[in-house]
């Protein structure tokens, strides 16, 4: 099982949460947009500056900055 950060996701691949690292508010946001343990979460494209990222979570469109997705590990489908 390989355990990445979201941010090593390319757009076109799809992963499964495992966990999230982060704490306090940002931590109950993420958990608020639906990433929670086992959720699928595709990665759908990054900005032209390459920040923010744009996911599909649970059938909405989600822009995470790089320096959260660092705090969410996922495994790659």
């Amino acid at each position: 099982m390989n355990v990445n950060s979201l941010n090593d996701i390319n757009p076109g691949e799809q992963a499964v949460v495992s966990t999230l690292l982060s704490t306090g508010s940002m931590h109950r946001r993420l958990l608020d947009i639906g990433l929670v343990e086992n959720t699928v979460i595709e990665c759908l494209g990054r900005s032209p500056g390459g920040d923010p990222t744009a996911f599909l979570i649970r059938g909405a469109v989600i822009a995470i900055r790089s320096e959260d997705c660092e705090n969410i590990l996922v495994i790659r489908r």
